[in-house]
């Protein structure tokens, strides 16, 4: 499917009066919503759908705290990864003069802040929700983050 072809589709579905519509074919998923009161909305999403071994897609759970999910690659698998719980500006400093919050081989308690998310011009602390030792951290200060996005990874031993 051509990007004509969905622009087509999009006035189509916006004429139509569908407060939604969903098509899938073989490699393409889309999305279109409208909203039905007088100003017509477009929200289009057109998603490349993996072609190979879907079995090992794993959906993540929808929360607003920072997810703790253990990692399946087979050589860190006793590491505990902690992700984004909102989308943001991710920074590893409270200021730009002060030090890191946390780095490599430091030791973490469930309470420690571990960087700061800014979303809308407010500031959030990450703080950790377990022990352990920090093994990488996976996003570069200053670097714009999604919801569920591996932050760190963490030994709990």
């Amino acid at each position: 499917m051509d990007l004509k072809e969905i622009q087509n589709l999009i006035k189509f579905v916006a004429n139509s009066g569908v407060a939604e519509v969903k098509l899938e074919m073989d490699d393409v998923k889309i999305t279109i919503r409208t909203t039905l009161e007088g100003n017509v909305t477009e929200t289009t999403y057109v998603q490349q759908m993996p072609s190979q071994n879907p079995m090992q897609q794993a959906i993540a759970p929808q929360v607003a705290t920072p997810t703790v999910v253990e990692v399946p690659v087979v050589e860190e698998s006793k590491y505990i990864t902690i992700k984004s719980p909102i989308i943001g500006t991710f920074y590893r400093k409270p200021s730009p003069d002060k030090p890191m919050f946390v780095e490599v081989g430091n030791s973490i308690a469930k309470g420690d802040v571990l960087c700061v998310i800014e979303a809308m011009k407010l500031f959030n602390e990450i703080e950790s929700e377990i022990s352990g030792k920090i093994v990488k951290i996976l996003v570069d200060d200053m670097s714009p983050v999604e919801f569920d996005q591996p932050l760190f990874l963490v030994d709990p031993s």
